[in-house]
């Protein structure tokens, strides 16, 4: 089981990974806060592309491969379990070698071919509504 049902699920971290630096720091506040509060489980979530945003230009995030690669350094260096969107049936394998939770953004709540291909994987599904 990823967590102790008895303690509350947060689930934290930056909306959007952005380098190494940032998700080494909020990784350090979560481990305090960790620590301070032994009755939570804490899983690190992080985003490799928000591929929802308003603006064509906006940032988008680290991509797949470098996001894995720094989600993989998350899980390596502090323990947490690691969480990240999906956003395609074809991120799904991939994302699921590195992270322990698969997220469902919430507009693509509906779409049943990526949902079922995330249930099969074995991994925590957390469709987000």
């Amino acid at each position: 089981m990823l967590y102790d049902p008895k303690k509350l699920l947060i689930i934290a971290g930056p909306c959007s990974l952005e380098n190494e630096q940032v998700c080494r720091a909020v990784a350090e506040t979560l481990v305090r806060i960790g620590s301070e509060h032994p009755e939570l489980t804490i899983i690190f979530k992080g985003s490799f592309d928000k591929a929802n945003r308003t603006s064509v230009g906006g940032p988008r995030g680290t991509g797949l491969e470098e996001g894995l690669k720094l989600l993989a350094l998350i899980k390596r260096d502090y323990g947490f379990p690691v969480l990240t969107d999906i956003h395609e049936r074809a991120q799904v394998a991939q994302v699921a070698e590195v992270c322990d939770v698969l997220q469902i953004p919430a507009f693509l709540c509906r779409q049943t071919d990526l949902l079922l291909a995330a249930a099969a994987t074995g991994r925590t599904v957390n469709v987000k509504k």
